[in-house]
C-alpha cells in the first residue's frame, strides 16, 4: 500500500505543474521554449505506467491519475500546435512549426 501512496504522490506532483503551463500558454498565446517531443515522451511514459498496472492487475485505481495527467499534457500539446501555427502565420514564431517534431527527433 505504501508503494501505491508514493506513486500517487509522484503522479500528483507531476500533474500539479501542468495546469500552470497550460494557463501560461493560454494567457500568453506563445509557445516559445516548449518542446512537443518532450510532451509526447511524457505521455508515452504515462501510457507505460497504465500498461504496467493493467498487466499486473493491481492498483488499477492509479490508472485514473495517469489518465488525468495524460489529459493535462495532451491539452498543453494541443495548445502548442494551435498557437505555434498561429505564430507562424503571423510571422512571430521563432521556431519552425511544420518540422518541429521531426527536427526534435533528429529526422
Amino acid at each position: 500500500m505504501l508503494s501505491a501512496i508514493l506513486e500517487f504522490c509522484m503522479l500528483f506532483a507531476f500533474g500539479f505543474s501542468w495546469p500552470f503551463a497550460i494557463a501560461k500558454t493560454y494567457r500568453t498565446k506563445r509557445v516559445d521554449g516548449k518542446s512537443p517531443v518532450f510532451m509526447m515522451i511524457v505521455i508515452a511514459g504515462y501510457l507505460c505506467g497504465i500498461a504496467s498496472h493493467l498487466v499486473d492487475g493491481e492498483k488499477l485505481w492509479l490508472c485514473a491519475v495517469y489518465v488525468a495527467d495524460i489529459i493535462l499534457v495532451s491539452t498543453d500539446l494541443a495548445l502548442y500546435f494551435y498557437y505555434a501555427r498561429r505564430q507562424e502565420s503571423q510571422g512571430t514564431r521563432s521556431v519552425n512549426t511544420a518540422g518541429a517534431v521531426l527536427t526534435d527527433l533528429g529526422i
